[in-house]
């Protein structure tokens, strides 16, 4: 027959054969065999369902039942959240490369911003030195402010006129033959030395034009524009 362990609900089941043979045995006075004494004290040792009063025999096999659905249960938890974490993983790991690749495509536009831009100014002071480079002013023997401030009017680009003349005001008042002994500056912008200005004419010392020509190209040359200049001179007192 079939006997039902408690323990565990397992089955531990032996043959009518075997318990037959075994009880034959004894009583025909044979010794046992050893697997037989085996048999038996496991067989001693196991609290069978048999062995329980049948009123609780169903509360022991509910609360069996019970246990394996409750296992179950948490295996199927446990497999949930670990699904669930590594869902969350994968997502994680697409996200941050997703932001990953806005932030480099965001860098990339606007650095071909900035080359734009810088293209633009580019041409903005290639166009300014041709300008420059082109007017021609027939020279006097001397100038006055309002003659010298025409000339720059022709020269300097509306939009950069007024912190130009910002900076001239400060530094000569207009005064195209003004010298400085102390450091040797001179002219319209106050070029150190004024001898500089041998780059835009060798009548830097009495043209104002070529000294509004040369104080353009360092502007634009080191600051960008006039305004660039001017900004930088208004937080410094020089330029």
């Amino acid at each position: 027959m079939s006997r039902i362990s408690v323990r565990g609900f397992a089955v531990a089941s032996a043959t009518a054969v075997t318990t037959v043979g075994a009880v034959v045995g004894v009583a025909s006075g044979s010794t046992p065999a050893a697997d037989d004494n085996n048999f038996e004290a496991t067989a001693a040792d196991t609290t069978l369902l048999a062995d329980i009063p049948a009123g609780q025999q169903a509360q022991v096999q509910t609360a069996s039942l019970t246990q394996q659905a409750d296992a179950q249960a948490s295996a199927a938890n446990a497999a949930a959240k670990k699904s669930a974490e590594e869902a969350a993983r994968i997502q994680a790991a697409k996200d941050a490369k997703t932001k990953k690749r806005a932030a480099e495509e965001r860098l990339e536009q606007e650095r071909q911003a900035q080359k734009a831009k810088e293209k633009e100014r580019e041409a903005e002071r290639a166009s300014r030195s041709q300008v420059r480079s082109t007017a021609t002013f027939a020279p006097q023997s001397s100038y006055t402010v309002a003659q010298v401030q025409a000339i720059a009017r022709q020269l300097v680009p509306a939009d950069q006129f007024q912190c130009f003349s910002n900076i001239v005001s400060h530094e000569s008042t207009w005064n195209y033959r003004a010298s400085n002994p102390s450091s040797g500056a001179y002219g319209l912008v106050q070029a150190l030395p004024g001898s500089k200005m041998a780059s835009a004419g060798a009548d830097w010392q009495t043209n104002p034009a070529t000294q509004i020509k040369w104080g353009l190209s360092y502007m634009d040359g080191r600051y960008g524009s006039p305004c660039g200049a001017w900004s930088f001179w208004q937080a410094n007192h020089w330029y």
